[in-house]
């Protein structure tokens, strides 16, 4: 089997074993990118010369006798908003093309230390604050199943070249779905960790960040298996003191009962019926697989939904004079209409906010203890075409079509996506959400895995260039 059609963890035991060298690993996902990157444009910036380097001297180290880390020569991408040392965070936008930073983020540092091979940066949309990847400073990354489809956003240079096996494993963010938005697209595995578990620390453009930030965002990993999504969360799950909101909590959840609500159409607005037929089939495999499966929603879903919104665009406008000196037009025509569905809230708004916050989280918490996991939609429709969600039917169509990924950032909950089924039509991949209490993050991956082991999507796959 071709290298690049190898999982992350087999290119490390295959690395550690000294079957492979960790350069051949390198060379043959540079030519993987050199291949298929023209077409896609997911990798942004290639680290051919650094990641030569770190592989040799990988490859020295072995041979001296050292004992590798667990992701020893798995070639690593990362998104443009995660600090590099020596790179430049450019958040996809022009104006911080030059910016620079001394140190990498905690995540970066602990991918690293864990024996794994940075060989790019990958794109993103304007500040990340759009679901479709089109970048004013590296234009648009297209979807490896559909050209004329949305790889999503805002993490969808990394699904794209992981999805393609230009890299192993990604390092992305999600503050509104961007780690999973994107995996559902492209076919691919992520998790949305639990808020805390994995550390959140960067230069650009501030070192201290939002409220909603603070609160919502989360870093975390991505790859073509569940297990390779696991192994990532075990180097990177810890305390970090960049990050004083971060916890040291066990990785493994407590046993509970292997019951899961399931969600096939969520409140709120309508789901495509090929959507919700690959939620109800991803809960056929969970029922082979021994869990417990009812068709329930958990309660104020669409209030968690509102919640969100309110919350990361009420604090966004704080910023929106910055945003509209270094956001491209596309990026920020979408801001605009949104912050003009949310009207500005004074201090009793945001107190009144944080009490329903504090309401929702209690309704689900009490809801897991009868239901541990919740099976849902990532989007409540297929991936659009490039440029609907700046069109003006758009702008409030793509609100309505992420709401089954906003309750787990307004509750900080763990919530992984697999790929369950592919919409024949248009041969696009269909992810799913699993959603648990906090910190229960592997019950999650555990039940993804049950999907991920009957699905039909299998990846890394060659572009798709012409439309079906």
């Amino acid at each position: 089997m071709e290298l690049t059609h190898l999982t992350a963890l087999q290119l490390a035991a295959a690395v550690a074993a000294r079957d492979v060298s960790a350069v051949e690993v390198v060379e043959a996902h540079l030519a993987r990118i050199e291949a298929v990157n023209p077409w896609c444009n997911a990798v942004v910036r290639v680290l051919a010369e650094s990641a030569r380097a770190d592989a040799a001297a990988l490859d020295a180290r072995l041979a001296a006798g050292e004992r590798p880390g667990p992701l020893a020569g798995v070639p690593l991408t990362v998104k443009e908003n995660i600090d590099m040392a020596g790179l430049p965070t450019t958040h996809g936008v022009p104006s911080l093309a030059n910016a620079v930073v001394p140190v990498d983020a905690p995540v970066v540092e602990r991918m690293r230390a864990a024996g794994a091979i940075p060989i790019g940066r990958t794109n993103m949309p304007d500040m990340g604050l759009r679901i479709s990847t089109d970048s004013s400073l590296h234009g648009l990354t297209r979807n490896p199943w559909h050209p004329d489809r949305t790889a999503a956003g805002s993490s969808g240079g990394e699904a794209a070249a992981l999805a393609t096996g230009m890299s192993a494993l990604g390092l992305g963010n999600d503050i509104g779905g961007s780690l999973r938005n994107p995996a559902s697209a492209c076919g691919i595995a992520s998790i949305r960790p639990s808020a805390g578990r994995v550390p959140d620390a960067g230069l650009v453009p501030l070192e201290d960040a939002l409220m909603a930030s603070q609160l919502m965002a989360v870093n975390g990993p991505m790859a073509r298996t569940v297990a390779d999504v696991r192994a990532a969360l075990e180097v990177l799950n810890g305390h970090h003191p960049r990050d004083p909101w971060s916890v040291d909590v066990p990785l493994n959840a407590p046993a509970v009962r292997r019951r899961v609500a399931v969600v096939p159409e969520p409140p709120g607005g309508g789901t495509a019926p090929e959507v919700a037929g690959a939620v109800r089939t991803a809960a056929g495999f969970l029922a082979d697989a021994g869990y417990e499966v009812e068709e329930i929603t958990p309660p104020d879903y669409e209030e968690a939904t509102a919640l969100w919104a309110q919350l990361l665009l009420g604090d966004v406008r704080s910023i929106r004079a910055q945003l509209e000196e270094i956001m491209g037009a596309d990026g920020f025509a979408i801001m605009k209409h949104t912050f003009a569905a949310i009207p500005a809230m004074d201090s009793d708004a945001w107190s009144n906010l944080f009490m329903a916050r504090h309401r929702v989280a209690r309704g689900w918490s009490t809801f897991f203890a009868e239901y541990p996991l919740v099976l849902s939609p990532t989007w409540t429709q297929l991936p659009f075409e490039h440029g609907f969600d700046v069109s003006p039917e758009g702008t409030d169509a793509f609100m309505e079509m992420l709401r089954p990924v906003t309750p787990a950032n307004l509750l900080g909950l763990p919530s992984a996506c697999v790929p369950a089924a592919r919409d024949a039509p248009t041969g696009l991949p269909i992810g799913v959400l699993i959603t648990g209490n906090r910190f229960h993050d592997t019950l999650c991956l555990d039940a993804a895995e049950e999907i991920e082991a009957r699905s039909p999507v299998r990846t890394p796959v060659d572009p798709v260039t012409e439309s079906p």
